[in-house]
């Protein structure tokens, strides 16, 4: 049996969990480390700590999957905070190679986030100035890039002179400095891959735009990339907490030599060129990239097909993108036109009648599935004929984690690859998804949140209620379990109970 080792982003169940539940699917042993070893949010992992249980647990291993900025930073918070020099990232990477001299047959796939710049103001994840000119210095990074490529507009180019006066010289070098270092870090990376140190590497696009940091550090990558002949070990495209599960697909499919066909079909015709919220590109193109990057294709036919991917997409681009808490009457007029619903749930309910493989990708709102489709879902019955489900945070989030799942459940549908255990944890995941993705996000967030004030908490903390919160969230998804879910959830739900891994609302940690 192959063994696999896992150095997770970060300690979040996206992270550190779901890799080992779609590997529990599979024959493959994954190792990963304690969640005590992995820092908490703000708090970075120690080095020594990570350096230690690497080259214990590599030095028998066939795989490793790495998060570099697990191993240099300490996480994925860590990375946007940290004050290293690039002298110290560059001895802490300096580890690979040691870890491939003790072991020269492991085979490493890496991943290494370009740092993102988001449009708010919000210090929950950034460093403290972020709660004042978050949105100043994401500005100034877009107004930057645009202007490289065409005129500003008038405003614009007022704006542009603006920004230097806005924020404080001493906060944008603070920035500018910690973003340079990270971006050395990911041009060593590419280079390790050039040397052969690394395998495979993901770049990936944390919370991106149009314009912006991002896409400057990304295209000066991929041209790097090119020049080194490296376009198909060195993938970069949208994307962050999936990227664990992705690479994991990536390395079952290697070891069993397995690469899936898969069908895509939209719910809009308009899905394939719309460009999500908080990415760069159109929808197609990253199923594109998440398919590849799971060692999987797109075919032409569902007939052909390992699985069939239904993507629930959205009609509209960027900031029109509805949010899942938003109404279906609040939405932008294009999802009353150039979406159908009806249309998808009936083709989703007539290829699982022909005993097709259907994995469901609900990326139509962000941060929650669509609860005008799951109510379809539910009403006729369809919930339990999927094989895989999907529909939490961003496109690519949503995307990664699907794809993963199909892909390591597709393979062992075939005759000659039954596993005794592998639909029993198959369905145990596509549960833990649909309780989440639409119990949690789309219906039980929002109802919690409007009782913390009477509470003493806030959305972004809840530490000092912790205990009352988790137990509100836990009463409610199993009345959602109950509402919603029926025969699927009546046995495996049992002993459901929520936990709020941050202290803040925006994610849970869900028992089974």
């Amino acid at each position: 049996m192959s063994k696999v080792v896992y150095l997770p982003l970060d300690e979040r169940p996206c992270n550190a969990k779901f890799p080992k539940m779609i590997a529990a699917i599979s024959d493959l042993s994954l190792a990963a480390p304690p969640n005590e070893r992995l820092g908490r949010k703000k708090t970075p992992a120690r080095f020594e700590d990570i350096r230690d249980w690497l080259l214990q647990e590599t030095s028998d291993a066939d795989y490793l999957i790495l998060s570099v900025d697990m191993l240099v930073y300490g996480g994925i918070v860590p990375s946007r905070l940290h004050r290293l020099s690039l002298q110290e990232c560059t001895e802490r990477l300096g580890l690979l190679q040691k870890l491939k001299l003790q072991n020269p047959a492991l085979r490493i796939y890496a991943f290494n986030l370009i740092m993102r710049a988001p449009a708010y103001n919000s210090s929950d994840e950034e460093p403290d100035y972020y709660a004042h000119y978050g949105h100043s210095i994401f500005r100034y990074g877009w107004l930057k890039d645009k202007q490289a490529s065409e005129t500003l507009t008038e405003e614009e180019s007022r704006e542009w002179l603006q920004l230097p006066l806005d924020v404080p010289a001493s906060i944008l070098e603070n920035f500018l400095q910690r973003r340079e270092v990270n971006a050395q870090v990911n041009e060593q990376v590419i280079r390790l891959v050039k040397s052969g140190l690394i395998d495979h590497l993901v770049i990936p696009l944390d919370d991106n735009a149009k314009y912006g940091f991002s896409p400057m550090e990304q295209r000066k990558l991929l041209v790097e990339a090119e020049q080194c002949n490296l376009m198909d070990n060195v993938l970069i495209y949208p994307g962050a907490d999936e990227i664990g599960s992705i690479l994991f697909a990536k390395v079952f499919c290697a070891i069993k030599h397995y690469q899936p066909e898969v069908f895509v079909r939209y719910s809009s015709t308009l899905g394939p060129a719309i460009i999500p919220k908080y990415e760069d590109r159109s929808l197609n193109e990253s199923v594109k990239s998440h398919l590849t990057s799971g060692g999987a294709y797109m075919g032409d036919s569902s007939q052909t097909a390992d699985f069939v991917l239904m993507v629930h997409s959205p009609p509209v681009s960027s900031q029109d993108v509805a949010e899942s808490p938003n109404l279906y009457r609040e939405r932008h007029r294009s999802y009353f036109s150039e979406v159908n619903i009806a249309e998808f749930v009936t083709a989703i309910e007539a290829l699982s009648r022909k005993e097709h493989m259907v994995a469901l990708a609900d990326v139509a709102s962000c941060n929650g599935a669509d609860h005008t489709l799951m109510q379809l879902m539910s009403k006729k019955g369809l919930i339990s004929r999927l094989s895989a489900f999907a529909g939490w945070n961003t496109s690519g989030n949503t995307l990664g984690t699907v794809i993963s799942h199909a892909i390591v459940a597709s393979y062992y549908r075939k005759d000659g690859n039954r596993l005794e255990h592998s639909d029993c944890m198959s369905s145990h995941f596509l549960l833990y998804r649909l309780i989440e993705d639409w119990g949690y996000q789309t219906i039980v967030r929002q109802e919690a949140a409007r009782h913390l004030p009477e509470l003493g908490g806030t959305y972004f903390d809840v530490g000092a209620i912790h205990e009352p919160v988790s137990e509100l969230v836990t009463q409610n998804l199993q009345r959602f379990c109950s509402d919603y879910l029926g025969d699927l959830a009546e046995k495996n739900a049992a002993g459901l109970k929520a936990e709020l891994p941050w202290n803040r609302m925006f994610e849970v940690d869900l028992t089974l």
